[in-house]
């Protein structure tokens, strides 16, 4: 539970935490370094500050500042002197347009005349820490134990250590000159005492920040926060969902309890299944020195001539080996990880189940709820079973070899060539390519003495390469997916059975389209995202950015395709381009390393991958405007255009791999996926 408790920005535990908008929390002191200065006449694209607070908060004119570029968004430097690589800037004087931007989501929300005060205190959390320090104060380990320090039983004052009682005999005798020192229990040592809470403090009752007697009675389900009597009176709720404060409380924390025992049930499972593979790590080395000694031992029966051999079958057992190894720690790495981080959700939540303020439980109750229902949803149904089973499915018989090698003997006759099957005949009707995926089907037009077992198709790499294997099976029609576009593939098949592996078909040349038609893809998109017309046209249900991929997959050549915007309500900023598929589906495009976008309103643009904003270029998007985008792998660039011409310079340069073209929207947009169209021929030079 520990990184539940502790601040984002000094990495120490909470001390008068605040509550950002965003759910989440820093101390007071940190709040008050990282406030930032927004260019005037600008606003960071979140709410402004709001909520009930008890602090005591400096003005306005004494909170620090640190200028941000015109893009609107605040951002964060990493660096070595700070605990958790966030940058904090001295304070300085500033006047107006503050804005503070959360260390954790990046979200930016400005302040109002009330400054911090505009923020309430999380008064739950506040407790939970103070508790915590003093149960882990409780328990102070002896301070010259070698190894394995045990639990102190006395501390001297003089001294300022925590002995236990075989070191307290052993170092500080109660004789000679130490015989003067007073020893003091743990608990009633300076260090232990200064962090705890005195026993019986009766916590102070909820308070509504605007009228500073009136207590909090009843809960707006709108606004998602608690109020008293007079905010009714003013107005300000007057139309909005009102509830009494003690039901919402009771039903948000049975909502939160419900949650935990799905979790529970999980982690249960979790720790089993982590026992498992432990278990199986010694399994799998039992077993493979078993295999290793069995193979040495059939190996060395065997003359000279085939000790190259056996070194090679040694080498192919200890990769096998170290490959299962290999997984199965990193499934426990993972796991452990997992289940670290869930525990640790779980031992937080348990405390504020505990408290019994609640309307601090109702500030961070819609937040925890949608936390411990995410965290259930990462124990889906595989998530538990081992990638690898202990046995190792490898087996060495040398008496047919042994005999093979005693019979051998010159002979006068020629020997009988042994009956392979023929080569396969590809079925050119039935062999075809759509998109970037080919199908080939073939058939054997004598059948040989022997069945055959299988077949083995083989494809160069389509640039006149080296041949790979594809697929090995019975099956006689086989489709490979993910080839490159615009690109000839030569392919050819041959039959195996007990005998042999007979030879080649003759070879079959076949052309992947030149352009690419795809839809958006539903298997991978973010569950906000609503997709309509054949896969081609997608909307939103949330205020927040979602991402949704194509399903098409490029890594060769010079590719093209639009979004038409269908609807465009309140100025938002959309963004397109590329990504890897393992990109951040629940943020804008560009955010995270693993996605290159343009986002756009309707007046200018920016650049942005990995949070790095650049190229500001004036001209926007309204209704019915096309945002065309050009992804040139030849060249390694990517280019946007708008209705029909270029925007901006080349936007990325230095692109390699794989990509996806990508887009994320927010409920006030919509936009139609345009595929198969060709280059623009208005392409500006560098």
């Amino acid at each position: 539970m520990d990184e539940e408790l502790k601040c984002p920005v000094c990495g120490s535990l909470f001390k008068d935490p605040i509550l950002l908008p965003c759910s989440h929390n820093v101390c007071l002191a940190c709040a008050r370094n990282i406030i930032v200065q927004t260019p005037e006449g600008e606003t960071p694209p979140q709410n402004r500050a709001s909520g009930n607070s008890d602090y005591d908060y400096l003005d306005m004119d004494k909170m620090s500042m640190y200028s941000e570029t015109d893009s609107g968004y605040g951002s964060y430097t990493p660096c070595l002197k700070s605990p958790n690589g966030i940058r904090v800037f001295p304070p300085t004087l500033v006047h107006r347009h503050c804005s503070i931007t959360c260390p954790l989501c990046h979200r930016s929300v400005s302040l109002d005349e009330r400054g911090l005060r505009g923020f309430p205190r999380n008064r739950l959390l506040e407790a939970i820490v103070s508790r915590y320090q003093q149960n882990r104060s409780a328990n102070v380990k002896c301070q010259l134990c070698d190894r394995n320090p045990v639990d102190a039983t006395v501390m001297c004052e003089q001294c300022d250590v925590f002995y236990c009682t075989p070191c307290q005999q052993r170092c500080h005798p109660s004789r000679g000159p130490l015989a003067k020192h007073r020893l003091l229990p743990p608990t009633q040592s300076p260090a232990a005492g200064s962090q705890q809470t005195p026993a019986g403090t009766i916590r102070k009752q909820g308070t509504c920040a605007d009228h500073d007697t009136e207590n909090f009675s009843m809960y707006c389900v709108n606004c998602k926060t608690p109020v008293c009597m007079k905010c009714l009176e003013g107005g300000k709720h007057g139309s909005h969902d009102l509830k009494p404060l003690a039901a919402m409380w009771k039903q948000h924390k049975c909502q939160l309890s419900q949650a935990l025992n799905g979790v529970s049930d999980k982690a249960k499972d979790a720790k089993e299944f982590l026992m498992q593979l432990k278990n199986m790590l010694q399994q799998i080395q039992e077993n493979g020195v078993e295999f290793e000694a069995c193979l040495v031992a059939q190996c060395d029966a065997l003359i000279e001539a085939l000790t190259r051999q056996k070194a090679k079958l040694l080498t192919k057992v200890t990769k096998e080996r170290e490959y299962k190894l290999k997984v199965v720690r990193d499934q426990i790495t993972h796991c452990t990880m997992k289940l670290r981080q869930t525990t640790g959700m779980m031992e937080y939540c348990l405390e504020v189940i505990k408290e019994n303020d609640p309307s601090g439980f109702l500030q961070i109750s819609d937040a925890l709820i949608k936390r411990v229902t995410s965290s259930q949803d990462q124990w889906v149904k595989g998530a538990l079973e081992p990638k690898v089973g202990p046995e190792f499915d490898l087996t060495l018989n040398t008496d047919p070899l042994l005999q093979t090698i005693l019979q051998l003997d010159f002979v006068q006759s020629k020997v009988e060539s042994a009956t392979v099957p023929p080569a396969p005949l590809l079925q050119l009707e039935k062999c075809c390519t759509r998109n970037n995926s080919a199908t080939l089907a073939w058939r054997v037009t004598v059948p040989p003495s022997n069945p055959i077992e299988g077949y083995i198709l083989e494809l160069d790499d389509g640039n006149g390469g080296q041949y790979r294997e594809v697929y090995v099976g019975k099956e006689t029609v086989c489709t490979v997916d993910g080839l490159h576009f615009n690109s000839s593939y030569n392919a050819r098949v041959k039959a195996y059975n007990s005998t042999g592996v007979g030879p080649y078909s003759k070879t079959v040349v076949l052309k992947t389209s030149d352009v690419a038609w795809f839809t958006f893809d539903p298997t991978s998109a973010h569950r906000d995202i609503m997709l309509t017309n054949e896969n081609r046209t997608v909307s939103c249900n949330s205020y927040d950015d979602r991402v949704v991929l194509g399903t098409a997959a490029f890594s060769k050549g010079v590719h093209y395709w639009e979004l038409r915007v269908d609807r465009y309500d309140n100025h938002p900023d959309p963004a397109f381009g590329v990504a890897r598929i393992n990109t951040m589906k629940d943020m804008m495009l560009g955010k995270d390393d693993k996605a290159w976008a343009m986002y756009v309103d309707n007046n200018r643009s920016w650049f942005m991958h990995n949070n790095s904003h650049t190229n500001r270029a004036e001209g926007g998007i309204s209704k019915g405007a096309t945002v065309g985008i050009l992804l040139d792998l030849n060249k390694y660039t990517l280019t946007f255009f708008i209705n029909k011409e270029q925007h901006g310079p080349v936007a990325f340069e230095n692109l390699e791999g794989v990509f996806m073209p990508a887009v994320s929207i927010n409920r006030n947009v919509q936009v139609t996926l345009l595929t198969g169209m060709e280059v623009p021929k208005n392409i500006k030079q560098q």
